[in-house]
């Protein structure tokens, strides 16, 4: 049985089979043949590949924020993940981004599990990404869901379509962040925020 298509943004999704052949397709175009040993089942694996890549967009991030805990006794201090490594790919050229995002928030009365904010990240960089729309994704989506008084994020990655294509720069990071309430307003709660992940003095960032 052939299965079935979706939808995706009123635009029909391809099937597995279609998505296969496209990958011969490619491999044709860069001048192999897909019929030889080691590529036969290179179509299958990289679909399968693609879907672990992209398994961002068949999640929901708000509903991975929507079970929270009051009882925290009065907490209001900043709360801050560090270094959560990701992997993401390049919507431009469809290359690994490859990074780290700092996340905060000042609870106002409700927290959410520590993972999740982890989980947070995951969702969206399992996208194709800009590393500066995946910044405002994640502090946006905090702050409209959670409701706290700031949100901070600060991301630090490398572009492999800078690293092993086009400018070939190795080496160098991109460094992007959101400041969202009082992380925005309080340049003092900015600061703190910027001590705790590392980025103090000359690595610290604008009001952003």
């Amino acid at each position: 049985m052939a299965a079935t298509k979706k939808k995706v943004r009123n635009v029909e999704r391809p099937t597995r089979e279609e998505a296969e052949a496209a990958v011969r397709t490619m491999i044709l175009w860069a001048g192999d043949d897909p019929d030889r040993e080691g590529l036969l089942e290179t179509p299958s694996r990289v679909v399968r590949a693609y879907e672990e890549f992209f398994a961002g967009y068949a999640q929901d991030p708000r509903e991975i924020l929507a079970k929270t805990f009051s009882e925290v006794e009065g907490y209001d201090e900043m709360i801050v993940m560090n270094d959560i490594r990701f992997e993401s790919h390049c919507e431009h050229h469809m290359v690994p981004i490859i990074g780290k995002a700092h996340v905060g928030y000042l609870p106002n009365k409700r927290v959410i599990g520590i993972s999740k904010l982890a989980r947070l990240v995951e969702v969206y960089a399992r996208r194709l990404q800009v590393q500066e729309k995946m910044t405002v994704q994640i502090a946006d989506t905090l702050q409209e869901v959670l409701h706290p008084k700031g949100v901070a994020v600060v991301i630090e990655a490398a572009h492999q379509c800078m690293t092993t294509r086009g400018v070939h720069k190795p080496g160098v990071g991109l460094v992007t962040s959101r400041m969202v309430g009082a992380f925005r307003d309080d340049p003092s709660t900015r600061r703190e925020f910027l001590a705790v992940i590392g980025r103090t003095g000359a690595g610290g960032l604008p009001n952003t």
